[in-house]
């Protein structure tokens, strides 16, 4: 098992991308510390993953205090930590019209403020153990679209976070990197696009350009993903900042020639 013995703390883990990467690292040998604002989601998750294998600590990102409070449980809960995925984040939306002051830093502060305070926060912890940590980003750092541009400005950040603190942290053996991920289909986003008007089935109606492959990315696609980027097979590669999609991001038109009218 690729991650036998390790601790990994996951912000954000109670549903959909988090919750996936949870499960994976325990069949991968991992204890993992979960972590959320839904104390019945996380009891739920930690309970499916047995209590010898998982802890759950409630709590809300974007308290300036609660990252050196989750830092501090975290290590308390199996005594050590190997990893920590910064996972956590509002993609709640709006145009540029509609983001005043506190919805920009609810959003800066859950999405980028909080990574930054908890990497300091555990960077004893990971010292010792000679972790890493593993942002979680989005392909719309490179741009992002017109209703998510606080979220997009958050993880271009989360980028350079990424690239700084591994050039920063190299000389103490504490390795970062980053996955931007693409378009999931986790719970949240079904949801979202229902609320939006699209049908039930508007996952298995997407046009070809969006979805190459023919589907959408699975939360457990970014899972499978993410084990070599927590374990020790990706040592000691740092400051990588790379993106999970079906196309590259950069540069990219997409392909509309099979569109149909």
């Amino acid at each position: 098992m690729r991650l036998q013995n390790q601790v990994i703390l996951i912000t954000g883990s109670t549903t959909g991308i988090g919750a996936a990467m949870a499960r994976r690292f325990v069949a991968e040998g991992a204890r993992v510390i979960l972590h959320g604002r839904d104390v019945a989601r996380g009891e739920k998750l930690r309970e499916e993953l047995g209590a010898e294998k998982a802890a759950f600590i409630a709590g809300d990102l974007a308290d300036e205090h609660h990252p050196a409070e989750l830092a501090a449980a975290a290590v308390e809960c199996f005594g050590k930590i190997d990893a920590l995925v910064n996972n956590a984040a509002l993609t709640t939306r709006a145009h540029i019209a509609d983001t005043d002051t506190a919805f920009f830093d609810r959003v800066v502060a859950v999405n980028l403020r909080a990574p930054f305070m908890l990497i300091r926060a555990l960077l004893p912890a990971l010292k010792k153990t000679q972790g890493c940590v593993l942002n979680i980003g989005s392909v719309l750092a490179h741009c992002g679209q017109s209703n998510l541009v606080a979220y997009s400005v958050s993880k271009g950040g989360l980028m350079t976070l990424t690239r700084n603190l591994a050039d920063t942290l190299g000389p103490d053996r504490v390795r970062v990197n980053q996955m931007n991920v693409g378009w999931t289909l986790t719970e949240n986003e079904y949801q979202t696009k229902l609320d939006d008007g699209l049908p039930e089935n508007w996952p298995e109606t997407l046009p070809a350009y969006a979805a190459p492959s023919g589907s959408l990315l699975m939360p457990e696609d970014i899972a499978e993903a993410a084990i070599y980027w927590v374990s020790s097979a990706s040592r000691p590669v740092s400051g990588t900042v790379f993106e999970v999609e079906q196309y590259p991001m950069i540069g990219r038109i997409p392909n509309q020639e099979n569109k149909t009218a």
